[in-house]
């Protein structure tokens, strides 16, 4: 059977014309992905020594590498807190019609323009012990010597916050777009002040888009690199996870216990997630009223 007759049947049949075209692409799509985790998956199984889980073994015996999954948490989780949270009062005064609403928004959109490496570099330029802020803070007779702020774990905090919360706030402000105001200006007329209405409406119409927002900023923070390379201490109290898979298959040349610290970082942020997502579950499911 020819292509072209196979579609006249298909169309025959009630198959839309677009779900014909979206399923190759959806199948590509999977393959993209299935196959480099399959591929990593088995390679972590076959160690240069010892059986099938050894290198699991040798990163949970590690103390060096096994602590890398709390230094990453530690720097993950506040990070998308923070930018999801402190994302939520601007985009709730941004939204709807607001004046210079573009210009703000592209102003916030920068660091994402500018990339890790930049924004490390403005960090280093700004907050280390030779930077602006320590000089003016020294001068003013403030500080009696500069602060650290980078090389640690800070530096790489303010990376993570600074690229991530323009993310954040572009998920959060359409979410809150997507929520019909109709239902605030009713709380209004029968007396809920502004407090009780973002309480009791705004916030738990929001609070499953927050969950996903929050989802994906903390995949973004988890997976952090570079920030924890310039601005951080990568051998010490910054030694991600995501280092400690490129040390192990490019610096010790080991790309089976390379992919088997890829495989747990996977896992870490897949708890994670299913954690979040689990409690969104238990959030209100359904329209917003608007365009959500």
């Amino acid at each position: 059977m020819s292509a072209a007759a196979l579609r006249h049947r298909l169309a025959e049949r009630g198959v839309d014309r677009v779900l014909l075209l979206l399923v190759p692409g959806a199948v590509f799509v999977a393959l993209l992905f299935l196959y480099p985790f399959l591929y990593g998956l088995q390679l972590s199984f076959q160690p240069e020594r010892g059986g099938p889980l050894a290198n699991y073994e040798r990163f949970f015996t590690d103390a060096y590498l096994r602590d890398t999954i709390w230094i990453t948490l530690r720097l993950g989780l506040p990070a998308a807190l923070v930018n999801v949270l402190a994302s939520v009062p601007i985009a709730y005064r941004m939204r709807g019609r607001f004046r210079g609403k573009r210009l703000i928004t592209t102003l916030l959109v920068v660091p994402i323009t500018l990339g890790t490496v930049l924004t490390a570099e403005g960090l280093l330029q700004y907050l280390s012990p030779v930077g602006w802020f320590n000089k003016v803070l020294t001068g003013v007779g403030v500080l009696d010597e500069p602060v650290r702020l980078v090389h640690g774990y800070w530096g790489v905090l303010f990376s993570l916050v600074i690229t991530g919360f323009p993310f954040a706030f572009l998920l959060t402000l359409s979410y809150l777009s997507g929520i019909d105001p109709s239902l605030e200006r009713a709380a209004a007329t029968l007396g809920a002040t502004p407090r009780q209405r973002f309480r009791h409406i705004t916030m738990p119409l929001l609070a499953p888009g927050l969950a996903v927002t929050f989802c994906l900023s903390f995949v973004l923070a988890f997976s952090v690199f570079p920030s924890a390379v310039m601005v951080g201490d990568p051998q010490g109290s910054t030694h991600v996870i995501s280092i400690a898979a490129y040390n192990t298959a490019f610096r010790d040349f080991d790309y089976s216990m390379g992919s088997a610290v890829a495989m747990i970082m996977a896992v870490v942020m897949l708890l994670v997630i299913g954690l979040v997502l689990l409690w969104r579950s238990t959030l209100y499911r359904g329209a917003t009223g608007g365009k959500g």
